[in-house]
């Protein structure tokens, strides 16, 4: 009984193939995910400035209306 090389290959040949296959799908599910992440950080980041900007803009129409003085007066 001859073995034949190419079959004794085979299975060797398909199991690395099939590891490099599960490698870059995992490496690509790991980048989907981070730029996920990057794009949610960045909309976090801007929608925070655009809070502060407002609360800003907020306690800076109170403290003008408090600075006008009250009208006294008859209507």
């Amino acid at each position: 009984m001859t073995v034949n090389p190419k079959t004794a290959v085979d299975p060797a040949v398909s199991l690395f193939s099939k590891t490099q296959t599960q490698s870059m799908s995992l490496n690509r599910i790991i980048s989907e995910r981070d730029a996920v992440s990057e794009a949610r950080e960045a909309k976090t980041a801007r929608l925070r400035e655009l809070r502060l900007e407002k609360e800003a803009d907020d306690m800076a129409a109170a403290a003008a209306r408090a600075a006008l003085p009250k009208r006294t007066g008859k209507r």
